[in-house]
Order: C-alpha cells, then structure tokens, then sequence
C-alpha cells in the first residue's frame, strides 16, 4: 500500500480504518437503490420516497452533532463503535418496515446511527496522520470509499434481483464486520486535553462564532445539494426513459470505478496545489456535469454525464477534507467535523426534496440547469472565501481559539 500513496508510509491505524471503510462502503447497497426500492417495492410517489430519504437526513444531522460532541467527550473508538453496530441493527429494522408510518421512522433513526460515525472516523485520521501527509490521507481514503462503492453500485443492482431484503441483509452484514475490524485493531486516538482546556474549548458556541469555518460549511451545503441528486433524482431520470434498475446500477458505479482508476494520480497533482483554489474549478466541473443530464437520454450519455462530474468530484473532495483538518483546533476536531456534516445532512434532506418538488413541478430538465447555476455560485462563493481560508489553516487556531471569532 506504501508504493500506492508515496515514499513516506502512512501510519498502520490508517490502514486498519482505510480497510474498515472499505468493506463497509462495498457493502453499502440500501441508500444506493433506496429511492428504487421505495417507488418500485412499496409504490411510494417520487415526492414521498424524497421525503423519507430527507427523513434519513434529518437523522443524521442530529447523529453527526451527536457523534461529533461524543468523539471530543468520550471518545474516538467508542463513538464508532456505537455507530457501526446501531447502524447494522437498524438496517435490518428498515427491511423489514412495511407501512409508511414504519419506513420514515426507520429511515429516520437509520441516518442518525449511520452519519454518527461520520466525525469520530474523521476525527482519527485527523488525529492519526500528520498535517503535511493529510492530503493524501484523505485521498487515500477518499479512494477507499469508492472502490467500495463500485463494487456495492454493480452488485447490488444485480442482488436486487433475489429480493430487495438480500440488499438490507448484505448491508447489515458489512456494517457489522467492519464494526469488528475497528474493536479489533483499533485503538483510541483522542489527544490529551487538560480539564481547563476542555472546558474552555469545549463549546459547541466556540464552533458557531467561527465565521470562516460557517461560510466553509455553507458553501459546502451547496455544493452537497447538486452532488446528492445522483442518489435520489438520477435514478429517477433515467427510468423516466425506460432503463432497468440493473443499467443505473452499472452507469453510477462509473464514478467509484474512474475515482479507483484515477485517485492517486489526482493525489499527486493536488499535493503541489492549494486546497483553495482547486474548490472552485472542481465545483464548476461538477455543475457541468450535472447539467449536461438534461440532454441524457441514453446509458451512454448518462455514463458521459457521471464521467464529467465524478471529475470534479475526485478534485474537491481531497481537498476539501484537507481543509475541513485544516480549519478545525485539535480539541475540538470531533465537533468541527460535526458541524460539517450538518451540510451534508442537511443537504440529505433538501437534495431528494428539492429534487422531487422541482422533478414533478417543472421536469428533468429544469432540475438538471438549476443544479449547474447552484455550482456555478458556490464556485464564485469559494473564489472569494479563499484568502480567509487560507489565512486561517496557516495560523495555529488550535492554540489561540479567541482568535476564531474574527
């Protein structure tokens, strides 16, 4: 794996979460063909089954501000823990929901176990690695995520077959295993922090005044919004042109196999850039991609559309995880990265809402141009932030938090 990521090798615990997160993701068939399974299994309207996979948002911003706080209070491991095994039990809950009533609620508790272990994992690695190698940590790791969603993307399209409960079982059972590896080999990486410094830092008030980390957060809920219609409205699309769950299936597990194919390549162009400044191009090339679905029809032309955004994606994605290390004071790394995914969970949410709404009112095509406008202001929106930005990784905010508040 050294040869992979450089001369310099990554520490061991990195490896043991890298695999972790690699059979989980390969596992993770549900929220792949969720908005399929609802429309299809149990005939909810795209409006509905938008609402219960916004449901799923809904819980998992109270999970990744939960598991934030329980990362810097309790800890690292234990808050994974709780988070792996809680999110398998509860996948098996959602299987077997039959009613409207059971699926939203299951839906619901499901995205606050699963997203809570969103900022203890982060939180490791941040703590793990070394700030001058987080770069290529993250893209590592970022490539881990995608080979696993590859391979669950073209499986689970064909396991659907068998019976959508094989889907909710597979993904239990990865959840579970990986929740195994990380008791086995992972040990608890929490800096020490002095009961003072705990207090003083331990707000969750500390994180709401830091008015560059917010604006970071924010754009990032835009960009969240236009990246999250693959998972709900793309599906919905190309069976409005009369294409099989499996062709879907196939045509998204595009983008985990180019980011396999092409991550660390992208790793060594982004070690000699600033962070910064790819976010804004990587966001535009993400836009184009999403826009150019308006004129799919075809699986050709929806696997060229997956292509061009899954470009900007392996771009922005590194780099924003970088920054996100970058912006947040050791003490407080569980919580930043809390408050981070809030963008995404909130954007869970919005995205299939949204999404549904503007499908029904005004068509595929309206959805698809209105994602590339929404890029294209979050490009400017990250442009003009990334002086701040920039000032504020090159300070040492975890020693002087007061300083935050500018």
């Amino acid at each position: 794996m050294a040869e992979l990521t450089g001369k310099r090798r990554l520490p061991s615990q990195f490896w043991v979460l890298w695999t972790a997160t690699l059979v989980n993701r390969a596992g993770g068939f549900v929220i792949i063909f969720l908005t399929i399974y609802l429309t299809t299994q149990r005939g909810f309207s795209p409006t509905t089954a938008g609402l219960v996979i916004g449901l799923y948002g809904v819980g998992g911003a109270v999970g990744v501000t939960a598991g934030g706080h329980l990362a810097d209070r309790w800890g690292r491991r234990p808050t994974a823990l709780l988070s792996l095994f809680s999110t398998s039990a509860l996948m098996i809950a959602l299987g077997l929901a039959r009613g409207p009533a059971e699926i939203a609620a299951a839906a619901l508790l499901l995205g606050a176990a699963a997203e809570s272990a969103r900022p203890p994992l982060g939180a490791m690695i941040a703590d793990i690695v070394p700030g001058e190698d987080r770069m290529r940590a993250f893209s590592t790791y970022y490539w881990a995520i995608n080979l696993g969603f590859a391979v669950s993307a073209v499986v689970a399209g064909f396991a659907a077959r068998a019976g959508y409960f094989t889907l909710f079982v597979g993904d239990a059972a990865t959840t579970a295993a990986a929740g195994l590896l990380v008791a086995w080999r992972i040990r608890e990486t929490k800096p020490a922090v002095a009961p003072h410094e705990e207090h003083e830092r331990g707000r969750l008030a500390t994180v709401l005044r830091d008015r560059v980390f917010l604006g970071f957060v924010a754009c990032n809920l835009l960009i969240a919004l236009v990246m999250l219609q693959h998972m709900s409205m793309l599906p919905l699309a190309m069976i409005d042109d009369g294409l099989p769950s499996e062709t879907f299936g196939v045509v998204i597990a595009l983008n985990g196999v180019m980011i396999v194919a092409g991550q660390m390549a992208v790793s060594r162009l982004l070690a000699r850039r600033r962070p910064t400044l790819v976010m804004p191009f990587a966001t535009v090339v993400i836009g184009l991609g999403f826009g150019l679905t308006a004129f799919a029809h075809t699986p050709l032309l929806y696997a060229g559309t997956v292509l061009v955004w899954t470009a900007g994606e392996m771009l922005q994605a590194p780099s924003n995880a970088a920054l996100l290390a970058g912006l947040s004071p050791v003490s407080m790394r569980g919580r930043y990265q809390g408050v981070f995914g809030l963008s995404w969970q909130a954007a869970s949410f919005l995205a299939p809402t949204l999404g549904g709404a503007v499908r029904d009112l005004a068509g595929n095509t309206a959805l698809w141009l209105g994602c590339l406008g929404a890029a294209l202001a979050a490009a400017v929106w990250s442009l003009l932030a990334a002086p701040a930005r920039e000032r504020r990784v090159a300070a040492p905010v975890e020693k002087d938090l007061a300083k935050i508040q500018l």
